[in-house]
């Protein structure tokens, strides 16, 4: 492989669907080019600056944020941000000189890849959603390459530009298969019940943990053992519930892979990332998306797998029906076999590889 010494300049963050899989993506081009050099830029104050040292990368912050849907004191001072981090970003790419810029979406993203364009460097995003937002939509029209997980978006982005390549995923999750006795052993469950996996994304989901606090009786009943993943900002109100036969709270799930494994029903948010990792892990899902994010794109991600049979899905504006909802979910074998071969068909488990290929051919160009 050709071993030029590059300098690859990635940014995203806000959440761990955009921090997971630019630190992915880094991953595969640090196999391949293993003399370049890494930045990643994301927003000063969110959970990127905390991630990507962790996983080895350096960074430097922003100090930028999203506009708010009602009238707030940080809508007024969007302007101040937005200038400020357009020069900082001219800054950090006049000092490092990268040979290719990548974007994962995120508030810091935008000037970054905005910059980097209007200066003729290499540039390429990557959409994890089937709903773009709004930094995605503006950028499509200057960056070179477009990475997509879902079909019909070129509605958003210029058709020539677009190549679906699906979103990356930890390569442990590929083989959960295989670690149905070491998921059990290491959770310590009970191997005579089903597993029920509860995912309220990386920062934890209030909605989601009330309406599981709501159902344990109901759980209970249905013989269902739970591991609940809540969210580090909710740990400390649910934590209790550890004392409790056939629940376990858990803040955060290190090892993603043995929960999968581990897990007959999933109850899970909808974010572009955690559908890319369901799809492949291929377990009978229930999405509860979160009608607080822009655009409303939890529902339209959880839309593009329900239509194709491949999963439930609830509003949280319908949790009055849930019982019902998940009683259809874990009655039948043959629903949840169904469920989950269509799930399966619309995994895309090479996307990393094929999204680094594609920034392989704009750094030779």
């Amino acid at each position: 492989m050709n071993q030029k010494k590059l300098n690859i300049l990635i940014s995203g963050g806000g959440t761990g669907g955009h921090i997971y899989p630019a630190i992915a993506i880094a991953n595969e081009l640090r196999a391949r080019f293993q003399n370049a050099n890494f930045l990643f830029v994301g927003a000063k104050d969110r959970m990127e600056m905390e991630k990507v040292p962790a996983a080895g990368y350096a960074i430097r912050g922003l100090w930028i944020s999203g506009v708010q849907r009602q009238v707030t004191l940080r809508n007024f001072l969007f302007p101040l941000k937005l200038i400020s981090s357009l020069v900082k970003a001219r800054a950090i790419l006049r000092k490092f000189k990268p040979d290719v810029v990548i974007g994962t979406g995120g508030f810091a993203s935008g000037p970054v890849l905005y910059v980097a364009a209007n200066k003729n460097i290499p540039t390429l995003i990557q959409e994890q959603n089937s709903y773009p937002g709004i930094t995605n939509k503006l950028l499509s029209k200057k960056v070179n390459k477009i990475c997509v997980a879902y079909d019909f978006l070129e509605r958003y982005f210029p058709k020539n530009k677009i190549i679906k390549t699906g979103n990356p995923v930890r390569q442990d999750l590929l083989d959960v298969g295989s670690k149905k006795q070491e998921a059990q052993d290491f959770f310590g469950l009970d191997m005579s019940k089903k597993t029920l996996l509860i995912l309220g994304g990386s920062l934890g989901a209030r909605t989601i943990n009330q309406l599981v606090e709501q159902q344990l009786d109901f759980f209970e009943k249905q013989e269902v053992q739970v591991v609940w993943q809540c969210g580090n900002l909710y740990a400390k109100d649910y934590h209790k519930y550890n004392t409790r036969t056939g629940v376990q709270v858990h803040a955060f799930l290190n090892r993603m892979d043995l929960a999968y494994a581990a897990s007959d029903f999933i109850i899970s948010r909808a974010g572009a990332s955690s559908i890319s990792e369901l799809c492949i892990v291929a377990k009978p899902t229930l999405f509860i998306p979160s009608p607080n994010v822009s655009e409303d794109h939890q529902t339209k991600n959880a839309n593009a797998v329900v239509s194709q049979n491949a999963a439930l899905m609830i509003r949280e504006s319908q949790l009055e029906g849930f019982q019902k909802k998940f009683t259809a979910l874990i009655a039948s074998d043959g629903f949840q076999e169904e469920i989950s071969s269509n799930m399966k068909k619309l995994a895309l488990p090479n996307a990393t590889n094929i999204i680094v290929d594609e920034v392989e051919k704009l750094v030779k160009r």
